[in-house]
């Protein structure tokens, strides 16, 4: 598409595969606007049928087979195959045959073919002639697939036989046109399985930057947490779904949040715009959006982003409440902590340090709310209150600690 490309030609040798993938594969076909021609190139079996009738023309290569696509059921593993109940057989058939049977219609395929290779329930009768009894399931050989029925004359499902896909292409007339063979590269293998982990990366990534909030200094936390995120728009990126503009902006939406908690606390801005720019980021970078469609997705093309976004929030929510309620009492924590501060400070000296600023009175730099910033003489704390909401400017006083944030509540006074 990029290319302009005049001719897709699918050269296809399969056994089949998943009903999902099958629909992805063909919705994906529909978005290219140039010519579209199957070489079935030994084998088009099951969801290779239904790939090759969503092209315009199908051309197959000498002893080479297509049909036999009737659903069916994998055991647990994908080992073998199991009975399908009836009622669930039925209900699958009917919605399968209806799919592609709209496909063929659209580019001039006899749905009557296509139908009986999924159905066995349906007899296929032309001039007389029986070529799928009632109970079989349809497939062809290349010569079958060719061979003209019907006044006027017309082939079964194949446009004819030829003997390479050179050949097919000096047939259509594009023996002398520019030629490009896609073949998936290791990176792209690679960054088809991280794609699948994408939730876990979301949920690695959001627990790595928790807990480096919730220890000091930056340690292997902060570091894993990147990387995790770096795992997630590089497989994006690898796999053509996404370019650098998306961790640009993820990365950019940070930077944002992180002056809103240490630079400019209260401000609510900077955050709620770092914020959304990170959400808006890690949905669009997992966006397939085609050349020459709109830059804005439409809703089937945030099916995928949003079921993982989905899947990762919901994990996180769990990962994170058994963080906070586990991880204090872990040795992991200390270390983590001693390991953070790089000897700059011990997990004691920080203890004997939140005991002498307690009672201290100071004044908040920012609004509480309940979480922001208060100078006390020369050290700018991170405090939080007991829920209320200060303003800035008031006078407060430190009664307590939580992790290495300081508890603080309004100071009175004697006057008042």
């Amino acid at each position: 598409m990029d290319a302009k490309a005049d001719l897709l030609v699918l050269d296809m040798e399969t056994n089949g595969g998943r009903v999902d993938s099958t629909e992805e594969i063909i919705e994906i076909l529909s978005q290219f606007k140039g010519e579209t021609v199957t070489y079935v190139n030994r084998s088009a079996y099951s969801a290779g049928a239904f790939i090759a009738v969503a092209t315009q023309r199908i051309f197959m290569a000498p002893e080479s087979v297509i049909g036999a696509a009737a659903p069916i059921m994998l055991s647990p593993g994908g080992t073998g195959v199991e009975a399908m109940p009836e009622t669930m057989e039925i209900k699958a058939t009917s919605a399968i045959s209806a799919k592609i049977r709209a496909q063929a219609q659209k580019n001039g395929h006899n749905s009557d073919v296509v139908e009986a290779m999924i159905d066995k329930q349906k007899e296929l009768i032309i001039d007389g002639q029986t070529i799928n009894a009632k109970g079989g399931i349809l497939t062809l050989t290349n010569v079958e697939a060719e061979r003209a029925y019907g006044t006027p004359p017309r082939p079964l499902l194949s446009a004819g036989t030829v003997e390479s896909l050179d050949a097919l292409l000096s047939r259509l007339g594009y023996e002398d046109a520019g030629r490009h063979e896609i073949q998936p590269t290791g990176a792209e293998k690679l960054a088809t399985w991280i794609n699948a982990l994408n939730w876990l990366w979301l949920i690695i990534g959001v627990a790595g930057i928790y807990i480096e909030f919730k220890t000091p200094g930056f340690g292997l936390p902060g570091i894993v947490g990147v990387c995790a995120f770096a795992l997630y728009f590089l497989g994006s990126y690898i796999a053509g779904l996404s370019g650098f503009e998306w961790p640009a902006l993820f990365v950019l939406g940070l930077i944002l949040v992180g002056l809103e908690l240490f630079v400019f606390p209260g401000t609510v801005l900077l955050g709620l715009t770092g914020a959304a720019l990170m959400l808006i980021t890690i949905v669009m970078a997992m966006v397939d959006i085609y050349p020459g469609m709109p830059r804005l997705p439409s809703l089937p093309q945030l099916t995928l982003p949003l079921r993982d976004l989905t899947y990762a929030a919901l994990g996180s929510v769990v990962v994170l409440a058994v963080l906070a309620r586990l991880l204090p009492k872990t040795s992991v924590y200390g270390t983590l902590v001693t390991q953070a501060t790089s000897a700059m400070a011990s997990v004691a000296a920080d203890a004997k340090l939140q005991a002498a600023h307690l009672g201290l009175e100071g004044v908040a730099v920012s609004v509480l709310r309940p979480g922001g910033k208060a100078q006390f003489g020369a050290d700018l704390l991170d405090v939080m209150t007991q829920g209320e909401l200060i303003p800035r400017g008031t006078r407060v006083r430190i009664i307590g600690h939580s992790g290495r944030e300081a508890i603080v509540e309004a100071a009175v006074s004697p006057k008042d």
